[in-house]
């Protein structure tokens, strides 16, 4: 926590940080609901003449770390957004996903949240595992909806390198035509799509500014940075981050590089593409997928109409 007080105060200069223009915080990377709140203070107050009025602020939190007392003094921080990583309410499916929490925490965590304060409360589900049955993830949505929540994220299971799951590549079984219906069954309650695993009734603000390529500090060992062309990756390695948090590797984007993030960000979300920031002959593409009914033309943007396809409408237009 020292270090990351440290790397804050370094970043809050880099990047000219003028008094309240931080619009939103995010307090991720797994596991936030391991950490007392009382070793955020110093943060937080740092953080305190930066902040911009009605920020949002979120932390992610494990159900079975989130304690009543835990949410209870990130609230009094300041904390007025909760993100649960709840991934099944099956104890079947949460035992195969290696998680150290059960069904029934993880609804004491969030309807312990809605006692506390919190009105905009999200939950992650995955799908796409070997173990999922239609009938498992109806079960799973039926809960989800039962609680306090105006948020879902829903993620595919990818098998990452370096992860237990990497000697289980047959563990990720993605259906399309389920993946579909999962997704009309999550808008059907309510909750809008505005990006491909993202859903709600609230539109996480946070969320939105990556798509919307603003800029971004990143805090932390492999946490990630971005200001104008420049990328900032603090080391990966938490031993290493400690001893030096200011240890960053900076990588240059180059205008294309720039070009085909902005496209690719804009298509997997609501956020769409600014036709300026095409070709002529990118524009000429689009505008043959708006015929085809795979993009939408509005006031001088591109809107996808399935982020199923944002990959490979990105793909058509850039080619």
């Amino acid at each position: 926590m020292k270090a990351l007080y440290a790397q804050l105060q370094s970043e809050l200069q880099r990047f000219h940080v003028q008094e309240q223009s931080i619009e939103t915080v995010f307090i991720g990377g797994g596991t936030p609901s391991t950490v007392s709140p009382e070793l955020y203070q110093p943060i937080f107050d740092l953080l305190k003449n930066y902040l911009a009025c009605g920020i949002e602020i979120t932390s992610e939190a494990n159900p079975n770390s989130a304690t009543k007392e835990w949410l209870l003094g990130m609230w009094k921080l300041g904390v007025n957004r909760i993100s649960f990583g709840v991934q099944s309410f099956n104890n079947d499916k949460l035992k195969l996903l290696n998680r150290a929490h059960n069904s029934e925490e993880a609804k004491t965590a969030i309807m312990n949240a809605a006692e506390i304060g919190f009105e905009n409360i999200s939950l992650d589900l995955i799908y796409a595992t070997l173990y999922d049955t239609k009938e498992l993830l109806e079960y799973d949505l039926e809960t989800a909806f039962s609680l306090p929540i105006n948020h879902l994220s829903a993620y595919a299971l990818t098998i990452e390198e370096g992860t237990p799951f990497e000697r289980k590549p047959h563990m990720s079984k993605e259906i399309l035509k389920v993946t579909t219906w999962l997704f009309d069954a999550i808008q059907a309650h309510g909750f809008h799509q505005y990006e491909i695993s993202n859903f709600g009734k609230y539109q996480s603000r946070h969320n939105l500014g990556y798509w919307q390529y603003k800029d971004y500090i990143g805090l932390g060992s492999g946490a990630v940075g971005k200001m104008d062309s420049q990328r900032f990756y603090p080391t990966t390695i938490i031993e290493e981050y400690i001893a030096n948090p200011f240890n960053i590797k900076i990588e240059t984007l180059s205008n294309e590089d720039k070009k085909i993030e902005q496209i690719f960000l804009g298509f997997r979300s609501c956020v769409g593409v600014d036709e300026k920031v095409f070709s002529q002959n990118e524009l000429k593409r689009a505008n043959i997928l708006v015929d085809e009914k795979k993009l939408d033309s509005l006031k001088g943007r591109f809107y996808n109409l399935d982020y199923l396809l944002a990959d490979e409408i990105t793909l058509f237009v850039c080619a």
